[in-house]
């Protein structure tokens, strides 16, 4: 067993990653619910999974109170540094299903061209990126457990946090573009009067919660560029302010407008009428086309 500050350049507090590991757990919980409840795709089942892994890295993070090893350390780096990443590949998938959903709509003639918003290429593209970053910033933690190869597992993770970034921004640039396009409409959820709502409720998510996302990343590249000992790195509370906190608040606003409302499964059974959640397929589908045709003549 080694000091907790060899590794943290400090002592972790005690309670504080207690209480956060019971609240993602509780968050674990309550998504799974929303997944289920609003019958939505079991891509979304990525909340639960991601909030899961968090509560298991605050876990080993109390463990490292008590009992600091190399191996408690590394798993505490690994899920809490990694999981956030999952989030994105949620906010990729939505995108990709908004711009599917539409394109079923539109004429040939009506449905974009440029390559950038095929939804093969949203889903993908993105997904590829940042399963990329992921690798990369794995591989990193898992170098820094190598003596001597401190440097290397610090350039190796900031190039993951580069990569991530520079996607983040290109992720941004597409979907402030999808919004505001009124070829693309989203279906509406129990609590919407109209798509057109329904679309800006869906995409305050997505804005949001990509932009959270955003400065975490931003803390994390200055945490690695300052390296061990530095004053990023050994100042706990920067952790919970630009991580902990970050991520619990991404994590609010998915459950608070949640996804799954827009993207049912089994619609051709029950698919959710403006205002009331429940209806028919052709209704809903017409509402759908009726708002395209009314935003178009604007």
């Amino acid at each position: 067993m080694t000091n907790p500050e060899y590794y943290f350049s400090y002592k972790p507090v005690n309670i504080a990653p207690e209480i956060v590991a019971v609240i993602f757990l509780t968050i674990a919980v309550l998504t799974t619910i929303q997944v289920f409840k609003s019958r939505g795709p079991k891509w979304l089942l990525v909340l639960p999974v991601t909030a899961f892994c968090e509560a298991v890295g605050y876990a080993f993070r109390v463990v490292c109170i008590y009992w600091t090893t190399l191996g408690t350390f590394t798993a505490t780096s690994l899920f809490l540094l990694l999981p956030p990443n999952a989030l994105a590949l949620t906010n990729y998938k939505t995108l990709g299903e908004v711009v599917r959903r539409s394109r079923v709509l539109l004429s040939d003639h009506q449905k974009p061209k440029v390559f950038w918003l095929k939804p093969r290429f949203l889903t993908w593209f993105f997904f590829t990126s940042d399963v990329f970053s992921f690798l990369l910033q794995g591989v990193g933690v898992g170098i820094s457990t190598q003596d001597g190869k401190r440097d290397l597992a610090k350039y190796t993770v900031l190039g993951g946090l580069y990569v991530q970034l520079f996607f983040f921004a290109v992720f941004l640039v597409i979907t402030m573009y999808v919004l505001v396009d009124r070829r693309f409409v989203v279906a509406c959820g129990p609590r919407d009067v109209s798509p057109r709502q329904a679309k800006r409720r869906l995409f305050w998510v997505i804005i949001a919660t990509t932009m959270l996302l955003y400065i975490r990343s931003i803390y994390r590249v200055a945490e690695f560029v300052g390296g061990y000992g530095s004053k990023i790195y050994g100042t706990e509370w920067l952790f919970y302010l630009f991580d902990t906190v970050l991520v619990l608040t991404s994590f609010a606003v998915y459950m608070q407008s949640f996804i799954g409302y827009h993207f049912r499964r089994h619609m051709h059974n029950d698919t959710a009428v403006p205002g009331t959640g429940a209806g028919n397929t052709k209704l809903h589908a017409y509402q759908i086309s009726a708002e395209y045709t009314e935003l178009n003549q604007h």
